[in-house]
């Protein structure tokens, strides 16, 4: 098992597993940082990091000094030099790379998320990160949707290119804080789509076999997560209830009005409401609470609406309780659609490779990616993209304490995008 101190030696499969055994949550990918950049400089492409590669000053819930002094101290450990560390230390954690080809063309750019989620992993031996020994090292975070496997596939790439045997540019963006719809925005203020000709965003799995690729990607949901604070006032929950403004009670409250909304007609929607905290002890009324959601649409212009539905059911919820709310959108994504010449490209890149079997032009997502501001801005500036999906064969789903990837689709996705390149 790799130690973390150096991945230059490491194969294809050797790169994933030391990922996943290092998993870091959103702008806390400190280690994970600082060995894509070594590695990248170590190839010969001109590196962007911290400050250069995101901008953070308009994201919000960023960790805060204690987690990330927290996050630098494990990065450290595990082999982060101090020099690496300087650049990405405050969250700063995307990287960005740029190699010029043998010949003029487009630039080309390919994103790789790499960030974990707050997840415990699961210990059954039938587990193969348990049972071979390259479980997650972290409490409580794992790499529970393939963006181990995205970075290793982003690395291989790298390394197949480092000749130069490509026309144009290549560049290569390994986006934190995929996972909360935050990392993409923050990459776009600091310019890293600028002058992209093509973009091709990668995802592992999402329910296909192995040895089957998808060349685009249709089904987004556009969404918006919300954090709502409610501020009340405690008293003896016996003694005197009646001075008390229960802060539980407004939150549980706007949770089952939250999912009580309706559907709507011309989009699907999800509403999911996920954490709610609140309150101190059981005889005291609860002078606080949080409640965390998520809010989906296959249109932007009706998630905006169910936004400023949910905004309303939670201020009607503080009012009748009579506490404070206080809302603030956390993260977000939007809908894109694949361009059909990049579609095109992916799906005769991927009719190439002998361990593909199948290649399809279309696979519904059902779910939200921030890469779709990535796609969009491309797009907006007279380029193309699209979202190619190379199964997995997934034994668990996404998101679950078993998740894992068949890792024969790792040389897959390398194959594909190098030919997609060249």
């Amino acid at each position: 098992m790799n130690d973390g101190k150096s991945i230059a030696g490491l194969d294809l499969t050797g790169l994933r597993r030391s990922f996943h055994a290092h998993a870091e949550t959103a702008f806390t990918e400190l280690w994970t940082s600082v060995a894509i950049a070594a590695e990248l400089r170590r190839l010969g492409w001109r590196v962007r990091t911290g400050r250069e590669a995101a901008d953070l000053s308009r994201v919000p819930a960023l960790p805060g000094p204690d987690e990330l002094a927290r996050a630098a101290e494990r990065a450290r450990a595990w082999g982060a030099d101090d020099d690496g560390l300087r650049a990405v230390r405050d969250g700063h954690t995307a990287v960005v790379a740029d190699l010029d080809g043998g010949a003029p063309g487009p630039t080309t750019a390919v994103r790789v998320d790499i960030d974990a989620l707050p997840l415990a992993e699961s210990g059954d031996p039938s587990h193969a990160p348990a049972r071979e020994g390259f479980a997650s090292r972290s409490a409580e975070v794992m790499h529970a949707c393939g963006h181990d496997g995205h970075i290793a596939v982003g690395l291989e790439l790298a390394r197949r290119l480092a000749g130069r045997g490509f026309p144009g540019r290549v560049r290569l963006l390994f986006q934190p804080a995929e996972e909360g719809g935050r990392g993409a925005r923050a990459m776009l203020a600091a310019g890293a789509a600028e002058g992209v000709d093509r973009l091709y965003a990668l995802h592992l799995g999402l329910g296909l076999p192995v040895g089957e690729v998808a060349a685009g990607t249709s089904g987004f949901f556009a969404n918006a997560k919300l954090l709502a604070a409610f501020t009340g006032r405690p008293s003896h929950a016996a003694h005197s209830p009646e001075e008390g403004r229960n802060a539980l009670l407004a939150a549980a409250q706007a949770a089952l009005g939250l999912h009580a909304l309706p559907r709507f007609a011309a989009a699907d929607t999800r509403v999911n409401v996920g954490v709610l905290r609140a309150g101190t002890a059981p005889n005291i009324v609860a002078a606080d609470a949080e409640l965390r959601m998520e809010l989906r649409a296959t249109d932007g212009e009706v998630c905006d609406e169910l936004e400023r539905r949910a905004r309303a059911v939670l201020d009607a919820a503080g009012a009748a309780h009579e506490v404070g709310v206080r809302v603030e959108q956390i993260g977000a994504a939007t809908t894109a659609r694949c361009d059909p010449a990049a579609v095109r490209a992916i799906a005769a890149a991927a009719r190439d490779v002998p361990a593909v079997t199948r290649v399809l032009d279309d696979h519904r997502f059902g779910a939200s990616d921030d890469a779709t501001f990535l796609m969009r801005a491309v797009q907006d500036a007279g380029g193309e993209a699209t979202y190619l999906v190379v199964g997995a064969s997934s034994p668990a789903p996404h998101h679950s304490p078993g998740f894992d990837i068949d890792e024969t689709c790792l040389a897959i996705a390398a194959d594909v995008l190098e030919r997609a390149v060249r």
